[in-house]
């Protein structure tokens, strides 16, 4: 049986959207649930300050954009965060900062920490790591990153890992049979970045040989 975009949303994680988030692209598993509960909670947080860590194409961004769609806010890259930016969040309450590491302007990011907290904002962090295992130079900011709520995106289950490679498939107008998409989960390493590199080279050798997805391809991509 092949699975066509059409039939994406049976493949979704069950869960209760009506006062949720809605958004036929983000999948809701035991690995990212208890985020998107958290999200959905604001502004009834334990604290002002929240970490979301997680590998690459964990779906980090996915969330805090969608948390901005229902909820307002301003988004910030931290590499590129200026004295500028620390001007405009005044008229904002949710503030996101994306992509947090030590490569940034400290005293900068320590002076948004503090508004946040003289103002009674909110802000969302981003990072690959969780907030406090950042290793900064300036020794306020690293006891600034304690006032954070850590919550880290586990790796992918197997529902989830079946609906990305489906949705990241069907993006590129491919349909694959469903025992195909189980061969490749009981093989493929469990990592979202893992995921996104399988299906990118997978499309590639499809293309080169002008053959649709099968065994041979999906065994050849893996090394065996």
């Amino acid at each position: 049986m092949d699975f066509k975009m059409k039939n994406l949303n049976q493949l979704i994680i069950k869960f209760d959207y009506e006062q949720n988030f809605k958004d036929d692209d983000f999948y809701v598993s035991n690995s990212n649930k208890h985020i998107f509960n958290l999200l959905n909670q604001w502004p009834r947080w334990e604290k002002n300050f929240l970490n979301i860590n997680g590998e690459k194409f964990s779906g980090k961004t996915h969330l805090v954009n969608m948390f901005i769609k229902k909820f307002k806010g301003i988004k910030f890259e931290a590499k590129s965060f200026t004295d500028k930016n620390l001007k405009t969040i005044k008229i904002h309450e949710n503030i996101i900062l994306e992509n947090l590491d030590k490569n940034v302007d400290e005293k900068l990011i320590y002076s948004l920490f503090n508004i946040i907290d003289l103002d009674n904002k909110f802000i969302i962090v981003t990072s690959a790591k969780p907030i406090v295992d950042l290793d900064f130079s300036l020794t306020d900011l690293k006891s600034r990153t304690k006032s954070f709520l850590l919550h880290k995106i586990e790796k992918p289950n197997d529902e989830l890992m079946f609906a990305l490679i489906l949705k990241n498939l069907s993006d590129r107008q491919i349909s694959i049979d469903k025992k195909l998409v189980d061969f490749i989960i009981k093989r493929i390493e469990r990592s979202y970045s893992k995921i996104f590199e399988f299906i990118y080279k997978i499309d590639e050798l499809s293309l080169k040989k002008k053959k649709p997805i099968d065994f041979k391809i999906i065994k050849e991509v893996l090394g065996e």
